[in-house]
């Protein structure tokens, strides 16, 4: 729009002049209960993890390979 470009090395200088830098902050809700999350760390994510399928060879194919 204006033909104007920037190197990287330039883009980080401009960034950095204006109080910017490459870090995002950690959002959290103002409601977050920590203790409420460990509990679900702790509980219930292994058993979610679990419940997995195992890993076998399978075909995307719906049809059914019969080895005859």
């Amino acid at each position: 729009m204006f033909h104007v470009s920037y190197t990287v090395e330039g883009t980080w200088q401009l960034l950095k002049r204006h109080g910017w830098s490459w870090q995002q902050p950690a959002r959290r809700a103002i409601e977050r209960n920590d203790d409420a999350v460990e509990v679900w760390k702790k509980e219930t994510w292994p058993r979610v993890r679990a419940s997995r399928r195992s890993e076998q060879p399978g075909s995307s194919s719906r049809t059914r390979l019969d080895s005859r």
